[in-house]
């Protein structure tokens, strides 16, 4: 009794089957050509644990680490590196002493532009200051950062600074920051 349920199950099935098929308009097939006809082709090549390191004339400049590293090859378009998992950059001195740091939960970097796009939880610290945001993007052929918005902290006072159109050179020496408002503290005795 068994067997005939299952007998019977079977048309049923083939018959629900069909109705999905017929239910199918011409219009729905032609999108599917057009969208078939589209291939395009991504060559991935992925690296784990990846250190790397930039010097210049022999001096190292920085090491960056990252848990994953896909290197993208796409049969049309620029070739990028992706790092999923996010990046740690530090940054060096001439005595190899770290003045910096970039951490951040993605980061991409597009070999053509010569870019490098950091997001989600993005912080910068060096001595004078940590900046946070959700976007920051280095470019490398204008030698500087730039970002959206983000907020400030200066390590000598405390001072916290929010804003938009972050920018800043290479080494954060100095920064701008427009739509600007925060918090200072000011020391000594303010009623005199």
């Amino acid at each position: 009794m068994h067997r005939s349920g299952i007998k019977s199950g079977i048309p049923f099935l083939l018959v629900a089957l069909l109705f999905v098929v017929v239910s199918c308009n011409d219009d729905d097939l032609k999108n599917a050509s057009a969208i078939s006809s589209k291939k395009i082709t991504l060559t991935k090549d992925r690296s784990y644990g990846v250190e790397m390191t930039y010097s210049d004339s022999a001096v190292v400049k920085a090491k960056a680490y990252a848990p994953i590293l896909d290197k993208v090859m796409p049969s049309t378009g620029a070739v990028y590196s992706e790092m999923p998992k996010g990046v740690k950059i530090e940054f060096y001195d001439q005595y190899l002493q770290i003045t910096g740091t970039i951490t951040s939960d993605y980061a991409i970097y597009k070999e053509t532009e010569r870019m490098t796009i950091f997001r989600k939880n993005v912080v910068v610290v060096n001595d004078q200051i940590t900046f946070r945001t959700e976007e920051l993007i280095w470019d490398e052929n204008k030698k500087m950062y730039f970002s959206p918005a983000g907020t400030v902290t200066k390590k000598a006072d405390g001072s916290v600074l929010k804003g938009t159109q972050f920018s800043a050179p290479q080494d954060f020496s100095t920064y701008s920051i427009t739509q600007a408002a925060g918090e200072t503290y000011v020391k000594g005795d303010l009623t005199q």
